[in-house]
């Protein structure tokens, strides 16, 4: 990893808008959770796509790489708490951070870090989280978590912080999730918004869901699952949906959230190199942070 602390190898210049890119290599939450393994590769698949755009930022705009997060073994707890502390560092140098999966377990340290970074400058009373996913991810858990109990952990770390949980879904299959999930959302007061409901209702309904959800938080982490998507355009994911949602229709709201200026931080789970045609679905992932980064250079 890039040492974030070492002032003489990193001069960060704050008048600029500076994205820190930092990967999770990580299968273990993923297997916990009975997938199918592969998102440990996800990060540097999706820096070579990246990489590949034909693109240039104006001067304005300063892009860093951490480096991985690389989670050896079975003690994903561990590794998580280490992507807790360099979010943390990340926000602390006046940095975005976009974390690149990995499994959707990454959703927990990555959390951790922003909460912990704006309870010490006094703005977590309202910080939410929109998820674009086919799943809640609110599974129960004992001592071990998985990549499809991140959020009930959130749950349960902002129960013990005397916090609201504000946690928004985008795109949730009513196939994917059981009965009792949808009763635990409700009894967490999450809201979400089918995929279906994004065919089925007007625009100005889903927008205005959204709008709502923005207005109600000071501010706003945004996470992606890749899983969200149709899987003829996301084949490469642990769990494949083939009524998921279109790319065009995720990134018409990601840019609506981006442009509240709300949003702390980014991340984007679950692309799995040994399942994916074509390179499609990492070529995706690099689109969607071609376009936050993007969307984030609009006023500079």
């Amino acid at each position: 990893l890039i040492d974030l602390n070492e002032k003489e190898r990193i001069k960060i210049k704050k008048d600029k808008i500076n994205i820190c890119l930092i990967g999770f290599c990580c299968d273990e939450g993923i297997i916990r959770n009975s997938g199918r393994p592969g998102a440990k590769e996800g990060p540097e698949y999706i820096r070579r796509e990246f990489a590949n755009l034909p693109v240039s930022y104006p001067e304005v705009l300063s892009l860093y790489d951490a480096g991985n997060i690389i989670c050896e073994g079975i003690n994903l707890e561990f590794f998580q708490n280490e992507l807790r502390k360099v979010i943390k560092i990340i926000l602390e140098k006046k940095m975005f951070p976009v974390v690149i999966g990995g499994g959707h377990e990454i959703a927990l340290g990555h959390f951790l870090g922003i909460s912990e970074f704006l309870k010490e400058s006094g703005n977590n009373d309202k910080f939410g989280i929109i998820n674009f996913d086919a799943h809640f991810d609110l599974r129960p858990y004992e001592e071990k978590g998985s990549s499809g109990t991140m959020f009930s952990q959130i749950a349960d770390h902002c129960i013990n912080e005397n916090i609201p949980f504000n946690y928004l879904c985008l795109g949730i299959q009513t196939s994917a999730n059981t009965v009792n999930l949808f009763k635990k959302a409700d009894a967490l007061d999450v809201k979400y918004i089918l995929a279906k409901e994004f065919k089925t209702h007007d625009e100005q309904f889903i927008r205005n869901r959204v709008q709502d959800f923005t207005d109600a938080n000071k501010k706003i982490y945004v996470s992606i699952c890749s899983d969200v998507f149709n899987s003829a355009f996301a084949p490469g994911v642990s769990s494949i949906q083939p009524f998921g949602m279109d790319p065009e229709v995720v990134l018409q709201y990601l840019k609506i959230i981006l442009r509240s200026k709300k949003v702390v931080s980014f991340d984007i789970a679950e692309v799995s190199p040994r399942f994916d045609h074509d390179r499609r679905t990492a070529k995706l992932a690099a689109v969607l942070i071609y376009a936050v980064i993007n969307t984030l250079l609009e006023d500079k």
